[in-house]
């Protein structure tokens, strides 16, 4: 057979597919007038090996663009280039000299000469453009891997990001995996240490690092180009490694994370792209489909005109999540990283943007939430949603289906408000304990529903969120204009570091107070990479654009926060020992109906509930063990009158004091004998437990 032939191809699957002759592409465009599809042998070239030019009546079927090549293999350097009309004015930005990456693509070279202004610039961009990479998926042996299916109820999320996990050369990480998946696996033995049971990964989809402020780069990459193909600059190599290789290298971080017992779920940005506004570069969406793929707005001065687009992520656009094309796209997406790529959840960014219709109005029954929500393919898998969008859409217990759990952002804000000494916290500090009853319990929702953080990526760390009343982002080159303004931080008497043994003391304690709070708290924990360790921004709250050691995880700092490290760790080995983690069909709700919950103040069954009331404590009576609880975030110590245990249970047993040095802190179990009062210091966090006697 002629090696240079072309067959008419299949609509399906869409992207490149491997034959027994070659490779069959398939790719949808309603609106152009012409596609061609392009062979380079080389990333970098600046004119494409081959060009064909597909044939509207061979290779075009209901808005499906396809072509089989004879002779083509994995690893085939390939991109589109589609024609038609160029009226923005109508939602249509066709340009016939942009290189097109496949929608589909599941691997994606990086030229060195890669320029996001020459995809916006008038022109030829070829020898600029990423393009897509033809791979042979079926190859790589799992060695019998799978997802772990891990309840939530016995789940503890770390947020961590692949590439600052590693890139500090103080990780011991050899220089060429420093950043890298193959990097993040030599430190496994650390994680697991740790005590966490799934890694929530920043976006590791292939994004645009170029899109950031002049001489920067963008860090997290929550600027998509391609929904399907892994993040080559984490690979051996960065841009410079094999595409093919790095899909190996991410499954073999899968796989090595499954065999240390620990979860993979990807934060996945399905509502904007890295082509940003109107003036933004053209990469793929743009050329093939644009009013496809994009909510377009009217210009108010003009209704007709559609030249804008509508921006619900703050991003520059909006992905048209609900029209049928990218509804297929998202959940094939979705599918191909659970089936090919074992992940084992995901995390949605601005996840409200998804209930929204193809006009931008929100809607209660989206399709692709539903898609999602009833996919078998999905079944088994995390599904966690961050319930708002960036114009104002707050779902935060209020989201689409039963599936999903959310990022439960009022926990975050309260939790830090109490801690911290704020008024009128108390009652709804109680609240945010027990799983936001407030929130979830007009749905009937088990705790898990609630996924509890005091800190993530976007904001302070916990170590900044003590350290700093103010945000310090000079370093972005924004004028200090961009992150949140109101943080809810405390710096504890002095603002920044300081030398001050007694501010020192007093900011550790805290630290320790908002990782008991939300270790012990109903719900799903998730903590920040670093915290444990106090890992530092310098007050920066919003260092996307920093790749360099204000995001970069210092190893150092596990030998200068030793204590605090070892608190962590044995609160999160505590909590994995809580009674209702310990039995495999028991919920959080079923403990706690079958508990009493006593309220109290500095005296038994005495709650205050006042505006000026900073203390809560309270008992969880179960038949077999009791829980005393006291959360004194007072600038005052107090006496706190503790219950009387029944005969035939055990002494309490003093579990944590964040006041006590280290390794009193956190324990287990100092007893409390005939003890009817605890003096708890000032901002301290108390644990009492007590255990009914084992028969002789």
């Amino acid at each position: 057979m002629n090696l240079s032939q072309t067959l008419p191809g299949k609509t399906y699957p869409l992207g490149a597919t491997i034959t027994p002759v070659g490779v069959n592409f398939s790719v949808h465009s309603k609106s152009c007038s012409s596609m061609e599809l392009l062979l380079f042998d080389d990333v970098s070239d600046a004119k494409p090996q081959r060009v064909i030019r597909l044939d509207p009546k061979l290779h075009n079927t209901f808005h499906y663009w396809h072509v089989e090549v004879v002779g083509l293999d994995a690893g085939q350097i390939y991109a589109f280039r589609a024609d038609g009309p160029n009226l923005p004015q109508h939602g249509l930005r066709f340009d016939g000299e942009k290189i097109l990456l496949d929608p589909y693509g599941r691997a994606v070279a990086v030229p060195e000469a890669f320029d996001r202004n020459a995809g916006a610039c008038p022109g030829d961009n070829t020898p600029y453009a990423m393009k897509s990479v033809v791979a042979d998926l079926s190859t790589y042996d799992w060695e019998g891997d799978l997802p772990l299916y891990r309840p939530f109820n016995k789940t503890i999320i770390y947020e961590m990001h692949v590439g600052g996990f590693t890139k500090h050369a103080s990780s011991g990480v050899a220089e060429d995996r420093r950043g890298t998946y193959l990097g993040l696996i030599e430190k496994i033995p650390y994680l697991k240490s740790l005590g966490v049971t799934a890694v929530e990964l920043l976006p590791i989809f292939q994004f645009d690092p170029q899109e950031a402020p002049p001489g920067l780069s963008n860090y997290w990459g929550y600027n998509p180009v391609s929904f399907f193909a892994p993040h080559l600059g984490y690979g051996v190599g960065g841009w410079k490694a094999s595409p093919l290789g790095v899909l190996d290298e991410f499954r073999d971080m899968v796989k090595a994370l499954h065999r240390a017992g620990i979860e993979v779920l990807l934060d996945v940005v399905y509502n904007h792209t890295a082509e940003g506004d109107a003036t933004g570069p053209t990469f793929c969406f743009k050329g093939l489909e644009n009013p496809a793929y994009y909510i377009l707005e009217s210009n108010p001065s003009a209704p007709a005109d559609r030249s804008l687009y509508a921006n619900f992520s703050g991003c520059g656009n909006t992905l048209n999540g609900n029209h049928a094309i990218v509804r297929r796209m998202i959940l094939s997406s979705l599918r191909y990283w659970v089936e090919e790529m074992h992940v084992d959840g995901f995390r949605f960014d601005l996840a409200s943007v998804l209930s929204r219709d193809i006009n931008g109005h929100p809607q209660a029954d989206p399709p692709i939430l539903w898609d999602i929500e009833t996919d078998p393919v999905l079944s088994g898998t995390k599904l966690i949603a961050e319930a708002w969008d960036a114009a104002g859409l707050y779902q935060v217990g209020n989201f689409f289906g039963d599936h999903w759990k959310e990022w439960n952002g009022h926990f975050r804000d309260d939790v830090r408000s109490f801690v911290k000494g704020d008024d009128r916290q108390a009652e709804t500090f109680t609240k945010r304990f027990l799983a936001s009853p407030d929130i979830y319990g007009h749905r009937n929702r088990e705790p898990e529903q609630s996924i509890n953080f005091v800190t993530s990526h976007d904001g302070f760390t916990m170590n900044d969120l003590v350290t700093y009343s103010h945000k310090y982002n000079d370093a972005n080159n924004e004028g200090n204009r961009d992150g949140h303004n109101e943080n809810l931080s405390w710096n504890c008497g002095v603002e920044g570091p300081t030398d001050s043994a007694e501010i020192e003391r007093l900011r550790i304690k805290q630290i320790k107070n908002m990782f008991s709070i939300n270790l012990l708290a109903f719900g799903v924990p998730m903590l920040l990479m670093g915290d444990e360790v106090r890992r530092t921004q310098l007050g920066n709250n919003n260092a996307y654009c920093q790749d360099n050691e204000i995001n970069w995880f210092d190893w150092t700092l596990l030998d200068k926060n030793d204590e605090l490290l070892r608190f962590v760790k044995r609160l999160i080995d505590y909590r994995k020992r809580l009674p209702e983690r310990n039995a495999p069909d028991a919920t959080l709700n079923e403990v706690i109906a079958h508990s009493r919950v006593r309220w109290h103040g500095v005296q038994l069954d005495r709650p205050d509930w006042g505006p000026s009331s900073h203390s809560v404590a309270f008992t969880i009576e179960s038949k077999l063990k009791w829980y005393h609880l006291i959360f004194n975030s007072y600038w005052e110590p107090n006496d706190f009158e503790i219950p009387s245990v029944p005969q035939d249970f055990q002494p309490w047993q003093r579990i944590i004091d964040t006041d006590l040095p280290s390794p009193q802190d956190i324990g287990d179990g100092v007893s409390l004998e005939s003890a009817d009062r605890y003096p708890v210091a000032a901002r301290s966090t108390v644990v009492l437990t007590s255990a009914k006697t084992p028969p002789a």
